[in-house]
């Protein structure tokens, strides 16, 4: 079976009972090895992510699934799974070979795919490698790969993020300097592991391979970036910018600094890490409600906020920026935490929180894998949720060449507003006393002037005048005559 596209011939290749290839020219583009069945429990356990998408039977939102992974970073597409990622089966016949076949040709620019069939389990798996000539779009448009789904975007927009990005993104960068089994800290990825509700497994680099972190090159196993920042034993060593930097000033500058801590751990290790020195420097108010008698504290700022803004910072900062950390800073009246890299490039001020693009959809796979990410793109609108929720200011965003979140401190707030009563009622007693002794100099002088008021009660003109008119407005104080010549009539 030939199709002409774009003076390019295509042929459908079947190099044995179980494999489908596409091939450009009489070449195969394609060639992955047979899916052993220890390897698809793997998958059917690590469940849909950045790079693998379940589909119940083919239907027409097949085609929008293959244009988001290779318009990513490519991935596997299986047929024949649920939701709940429970083998079902599917369709095995040529007929349905056939439909997949048309749908990745009618690509625009054809997607090249490979179609591996598993008889003994009715399942078949799409393998689509990141494409060549991308962007591509389905008859529905372009969509890419955002962490578990597939999200539509407009041509201006993958366009400018994908030509920002580089073809290969910093997250999938292939580490060949460094040899995985030495820095592999198996400590690290059994605790994922066990967040992700994923038994360990004996295959190690299948396990790493299905997560994304690591593939092969020239026969050899490597780790990526993201299996770097998440797995290996000392990751500041690998990558000597990824550290976090937690700093406490005094007062609301910059000038002196009270408590200064680098965190050098892994991305999770980093993020809890910071929230505890957060939380150590934060205040914490009690609470004994009705139905218990127990005291409940409350940090004056949500964790669950602050939480989500430190995952913002690890996920989304620009790693190729290395002149710059994520920085958590702690002031008396605010907490700032900032990250190098604004927006991320195919992604507009006006659709910000409306539209997401993850600049490292790697690093945002594995984090909403172990429960840190609940939903892609969701993260900003939990933020404002939980602030709201607790009467706090809502949280101030910037970007431009760093993406910052400012939280005013409520403690701060409300000493300030303490202090501003304090301060009027402050005044008002002076203004009570000023008022009396005016009384007091009228009745023994009433031809008395303004400015000797101002001499002998120690006051300036202005806020004797200020008072004179407070005691005019109660009846208190009355002139009689001009104001030269006149004189003030004290009434009871």
């Amino acid at each position: 079976m030939i199709f002409d596209l774009f003076q390019v011939s295509f042929d459908i290749v079947l190099s044995d009972e179980n494999k489908l290839y596409i091939a450009i020219a009489g070449e195969p583009l394609v060639r992955y090895h047979k899916t052993t069945d220890d390897e698809l429990a793997l998958i059917l356990e690590e469940g849909e992510g950045y790079t693998l998408e379940f589909k119940r039977n083919i239907n027409s939102d097949l085609s929008k699934e293959m244009v988001a992974l290779a318009n990513a970073s490519g991935g596997r597409i299986v047929i024949g799974v649920d939701d709940q990622n429970k083998r079902v089966g599917c369709d095995l016949s040529n007929a349905a070979l056939s439909k997949i076949d048309d749908m990745a040709a009618s690509c625009d620019p054809p997607v090249a795919i490979q179609i591996e069939k598993l008889s003994e389990h009715k399942l078949l798996i799409i393998h689509i490698p990141e494409g060549a000539n991308r962007p591509h779009r389905c008859s529905k448009g372009f969509f890419l790969r955002n962490g578990a789904s597939s999200q539509k975007m407009c041509t201006h927009d993958i366009t400018a993020f994908i030509q920002a990005e580089g073809k290969v993104r910093f997250d999938q960068q292939l580490r060949l300097d460094l040899n995985w089994k030495d820095i592999l800290d198996e400590r690290r990825l059994s605790h994922f592991l066990q967040l992700s509700n994923i038994s360990p497994k004996r295959d190690t680099i299948n396990l790493l391979l299905n997560l994304g972190v690591g593939d092969f090159k020239d026969g050899q196993f490597y780790l990526n970036q993201t299996g770097v920042l998440f797995f290996s034993k000392d990751p500041i060593l690998r990558l000597f910018h990824v550290s976090v930097v937690c700093a406490l000033f005094k007062g609301i500058g910059k000038a002196y600094i009270l408590d200064r801590k680098e965190l050098t751990g892994n991305i999770l290790e980093n993020v809890e890490e910071a929230l505890i020195f957060i939380k150590k420097h934060l205040q914490l108010r009690w609470e004994i409600t009705r139905e218990s008698t127990r005291r409940k504290e409350t940090l004056e700022l949500p964790e669950v906020a602050l939480r989500e803004a430190m995952v913002n910072a690890v996920c989304h900062r620009d790693y190729t920026e290395q002149g710059a950390h994520v920085m958590v800073e702690v002031f008396d009246d605010r907490v700032e935490i900032y990250n190098p890299g604004g927006l991320p490039k195919g992604l507009s001020e006006k659709d910000f929180g409306k539209r997401s693009i993850c600049r490292n959809p790697n690093i945002a796979a594995l984090l909403l894998r172990c429960t840190y990410i609940e939903k892609m793109g969701s993260g900003i609108e939990r933020i404002h949720a939980a602030l709201k929720k607790e009467n706090c200011p809502d949280v101030s965003i910037r970007f431009d060449t760093m993406f910052s979140l400012e939280f005013l401190r409520p403690t701060f707030l409300k000493i300030q507003k303490g202090n501003k009563r304090m301060s009027e009622k402050t005044s008002e007693k002076t203004s009570e006393k000023t008022s009396e002794k005016i009384i007091d100099l009228v009745s023994i002088n009433p031809h008395i002037t303004i400015a000797a008021l101002s001499d002998k009660i120690g006051v300036a003109t202005r806020s004797i005048e200020r008072n004179i008119k407070k005691l005019r407005v109660q009846g208190r104080l009355k002139r009689s005559g001009p104001d030269k010549g006149g004189y003030w009539i004290v009434k009871k």
